[in-house]
């Protein structure tokens, strides 16, 4: 005995062993998505197409990264560092094949304001202007940058919690039209701000609620401040570049390797600066020195925390969304799927562990992403002109609106309003609008929404194998439920069941007083007593009739839609009109009896609505046979 049961255990222990190595090797697969993808990696097949791309990203991820780090207000060359470390570590934890992370525009954009705002350019003469920095850079750059990396920092910090408390299951409230409109608002924000390194203008820092406005507003007031030598050059830049990416775009199919025209076009800008000597000839802001080499690791500022918190949660939700409407798409391009909650980890890691190396906020780039479906992958006034270029994806986005127009005013109307609160306030207000719009909209749209719809009781008469008479046939009724049931739409169900048996009922009269009260029993008893002769408000003799609801359209439903389920049959019941469910789930039924007061008696659930109606004959036929055998025994 003592060995029987000690082989039990042994076998029991061993099979909970072998449980949890599978179950831990499971859950490290799906949050070390490069452990599933690695080990099935094709060299030969695969390696080729994917180093030509990795070579033209690098190259464009180099352009941008210098731009996109202007763009936040920081020096350039972390832009260089913020391509590199963001694109490693969502390599590892990120499930899109096909996604370019890194720096950002729109991320970009919402740091600049907390670098803006608490390291103003004001402050940069009472900085000691010394290079004993990590990167040999001011103290006043290594300000800024520790600025945008506490951003970076708290911003992934709430993508981590959000992937902690499964928020990536909702991502399904970030619709296309909420995500179109935010990006091309965004987009145009990033493209107004470019402004005055397009024209050679010295302007102000300008933010906040309608900061767009304001700042074409001082474009006007002080044109005559345009420097015709910046805006020749950016206007040369923008049509070299558009022509170029347009060249490429049309044959991509027989080029496979891509020309990096950005990275040309800096290469000849910078020998046009070196010899003309344009920063002192002709005033024009240049980059300067680029240090060399990878800084060591270093902290984000903590006491800045509390300070950033606005722009942190603008980099965590507008980042996200934006890269998940990336991600998705190419997996649906290429046909694999996408983890909405593992993006947020993603993400999150990508923006904490860079920070430590003096990262901007990253996320993906639709340039980049596009630029790896081009190659065939298988897995300051030039830079202001490469980022405007660069957003060309995102503003041609309006072309959207037609295709809302001719699909759904709602959606129009969603798109124009989420893009106006964008543009007005920021990328993050019209997204946070756009969602609560739609939210709102649905909510509207269910409660109002028909829920229920008559079947033909002869249509269904075929699946009965017992032949019902005409009689029969006349007292029954069949709706079926064609929506969840829930607080939203609970009473509306119970409007619409009232009115579709009142119409049915009503439609049916026919012309004999008699023959009219006795076949609209149904009608009268769950209408509010009228009679059926209008000239003598007399009750008719009613008769026991049934009404079957079709459940099999009801997907789910909450405690208040089945209360209101319960008080319409017991409603009906103490009304003499008998109602039986069919196509219930066992979870229906299970709910349904805990709740109602339900008639032990008489079987209330049925498998199919020819079940309910071969009930109700057999029923039918029991009590005729009654009264028969009560009128011979008279």
């Amino acid at each position: 005995m003592r060995g029987t049961k000690k082989k039990k255990k042994t076998v029991l222990w061993s099979r909970t062993k072998t449980l949890h190595c599978s179950d831990f090797k499971q859950w490290g697969r799906r949050r070390l998505p490069v452990l599933e993808w690695a080990l099935h990696y094709n060299l030969k097949e695969n390696l080729p197409p994917d180093t030509i791309s990795g070579i033209m990203l690098a190259v464009q991820q180099v352009t941008q990264g210098l731009a996109f780090a202007i763009l936040s207000s920081v020096h350039p060359v972390f832009g260089l560092y913020g391509s590199l470390f963001p694109a490693i570590i969502y390599a590892v934890f990120g499930t899109g094949r096909h996604v370019a992370t890194g720096t950002f525009a729109l991320t970009s954009l919402i740091s600049a304001n907390a670098v803006e705002r608490l390291v103003p350019p004001s402050s940069q003469n009472l900085t000691a202007q010394s290079n004993t920095s990590t990167v040999g850079l001011s103290d006043f750059e290594m300000q800024r940058i520790r600025i945008a990396a506490a951003v970076s920092f708290l911003g992934g910090v709430i993508q981590v919690a959000m992937y902690i408390v499964q928020l990536g299951r909702a991502a399904f409230l970030l619709t296309e039209p909420v995500i179109s409109a935010m990006t091309t608002g965004a987009a145009t924000h990033v493209v107004t701000s470019q402004v005055k390194y397009l024209l050679g203008m010295k302007m102000p820092y300008i933010s906040g609620p309608l900061g767009f406005f304001y700042i074409y507003i001082y474009v006007f007031e002080n044109i005559q401040s345009v420097q015709l030598e910046a805006l020749l050059l950016s206007l040369l830049s923008i049509v070299v570049l558009v022509l170029v990416k347009e060249f490429n775009e049309q044959f991509k199919r027989k080029v496979k390797v891509v020309l990096p025209v950005d990275f040309v076009l800096i290469i000849a800008a910078s020998f046009a600066c070196y010899y003309t000597n344009m920063e002192n000839t002709y005033g024009l802001e240049v980059v300067g020195h680029i240090p060399k080499g990878i800084p060591f690791p270093q902290a984000p500022p903590m006491n800045v925390l509390s300070a950033v918190v606005t722009e942190a949660f603008g980099v965590a939700l507008v980042g996200y969304a934006a890269s998940l409407a990336l991600a998705q798409g190419s997996a649906k391009k290429f046909k694999y799927s996408v983890d909405e909650n593992q993006e947020l980890l993603a993400h999150g890691l990508s923006n904490v562990v860079s920070s430590f190396f003096f990262c901007i906020p990253s996320a993906a780039a639709l340039g980049r992403t596009a630029g790896l479906y081009s190659t065939g992958a298988k897995t300051q006034c030039v830079l202001a002109s490469i980022i405007v270029v660069g957003l060309k994806g995102m503003l041609i986005q309006f072309r959207d609106l037609k295709k809302y127009w001719n699909v759904d005013k709602i959606d129009w109307g969603i798109w124009v309003s989420t893009y106006v609160f964008t543009i007005c306030f920021a990328a993050n207000v019209g997204l946070l609008f756009g969602v609560v719009s739609t939210v709102t909209i649905v909510i509207g749209r269910l409660s109002r929404a028909k829920t229920l719809s008559i079947k033909n009781t002869k249509e269904m008469e075929f699946k009965v194998k017992t032949e019902m008479d005409d009689e029969t046939m006349q007292q029954v009724k069949i709706i079926s439920i064609n929506q969840p049931l829930v607080f939203l739409n609970a009473k509306k169900f119970h409007s619409d069941l009232m009115n579709i048996i009142q119409k049915e009922n009503a439609s049916n009269q026919p012309l004999d007083g008699a023959s009219k009260c006795e076949r609209n029993t149904l009608l009268i008893s769950l209408s509010n007593g009228s009679s059926c002769n209008e000239e003598a408000p007399q009750p008719c003799p009613t008769e026991e009739c049934s009404l079957i609801l079709d459940c099999s359209g009801l997907t789910f439903f909450d405690s208040s839609g089945v209360s209101m389920l319960a008080e319409v049959c017991t409603d009906c019941k103490s009304k003499n009109v008998d109602v039986f469910l069919a196509h219930c789930t066992a979870s229906l039924v299970k709910a349904m009896t805990y709740c109602g007061n339900l008639d032990s008696e008489k079987p209330f659930f049925f498998k199919s609505v020819s079940a309910a109606l071969s009930n109700i004959h057999s029923n039918k036929v029991r009590q005729t046979l009654s009264k028969l055998n009560d009128q011979s025994e008279v």
